[in-house]
């Protein structure tokens, strides 16, 4: 399955795109880093079905890092081909956006810069994909 991050807004050359580019080289499965301008462009067209679409969002559910992976492990399982995650700008996602996601997903009720959600994104991605394959990169319960 492949994991596209979509987000508005360019991250140019900064510590946070340093962050994204070093957890995206780690994941082992295919993934991808389109940007949109904070206002108006579209996001790609579907190019292989089915796909699910995670919208990131202060309103959307908070979930542990085994949580997250479970549900990414079963879409794959399910056969879907891609997963999106929309990252909004400053102003966060249209109405409508919010009503198709397969899923909202949370950060936690803090607001975060919009940059630093996709490091923090690619790191879970990473983090997930590890769980699933079995990878001591994530200890449950570890302090």
């Amino acid at each position: 399955m492949q994991l596209h991050i979509i987000a508005r807004g360019k991250i140019a050359r900064s510590p946070e795109d340093e962050l994204v580019k070093r957890y995206l080289k780690r994941i082992t499965w295919p993934v991808k880093h389109s940007e949109l301008p904070d206002t108006g462009g579209t996001v790609p067209p579907v190019r292989q079905t089915p796909v699910r679409t995670v919208v990131l969002d202060e309103t959307g559910k908070a979930l542990s890092s085994t949580d997250f992976a479970k549900i990414l492990g079963r879409w794959r399982d399910e056969g879907v081909r891609e997963t999106r995650f929309l990252i909004g700008a400053a102003d966060g996602h249209e109405a409508g956006v919010k009503r198709e996601a397969d899923l909202l997903y949370s950060f936690g009720p803090a607001t975060w810069p919009h940059l630093m959600c996709r490091a923090m994104l690619a790191e879970q991605l990473f983090r997930a994909t590890a769980i699933i394959a079995g990878h001591p990169y994530h200890r449950e319960g570890a302090r």
